[in-house]
């Protein structure tokens, strides 16, 4: 994981749940970069046509709230969004979202940004700067930091065990 993200954001509403992110009808899929054409379609059916490499999602509480699917994270990772910040995170896919190597940033920015705006994430000093301002936020775990360094909770595993990727 880079130390410091910069990059566009999308700017998405409360309780954006999983059926949102990676909607239902989805899951036989089992191709992750299939599944990344997918995401965010369940709130615009061509959200994922307009997300390019390094965008972040900004939301409000409870992203990822619904079921436990991992097809939520994983879309979200494989279409290129470098980071979610959120007020809060539902608990499962918070823990999918670091399997997966994707970073989560608990941080309210609500009525700060609209879409196109950058940020920069700076997971050193927690800080999210953007125009206008920053915001601090809760730094990650050691454990969560290792993970998401590694690209993901298999790769860390691999590495820890020393086996090549």
């Amino acid at each position: 994981m880079d130390k410091k993200l910069t990059g566009r954001v999308w700017v998405l509403g409360e309780d954006v749940d999983t059926d949102v992110i990676y909607p239902g009808k989805y899951l036989p899929i089992l191709d992750p970069e299939e599944m990344a054409k997918h995401a965010l379609e369940g709130l615009d059916v061509e959200f994922s046509n307009r997300l390019k490499a390094g965008d972040i999602i900004v939301a409000g509480m409870g992203f990822g709230c619904g079921s436990s699917r991992e097809q939520a994270a994983t879309c979200l990772k494989m279409a290129g969004v470098a980071a979610v910040i959120a007020g809060s995170f539902a608990r499962i896919f918070f823990r999918n979202a670091v399997n997966q190597g994707l970073p989560l940033v608990q941080a309210d920015l609500s009525g700060k940004l609209m879409d196109g705006d950058i940020v920069t994430i700076d997971f050193e000093s927690n800080r999210v700067e953007y125009t206008g301002g920053e915001v601090e936020f809760p730094p990650l775990a050691e454990s969560v930091k290792a993970i998401l360094d590694a690209g993901g909770l298999i790769p860390a595993v691999r590495e820890k065990l020393g086996l090549a990727t």
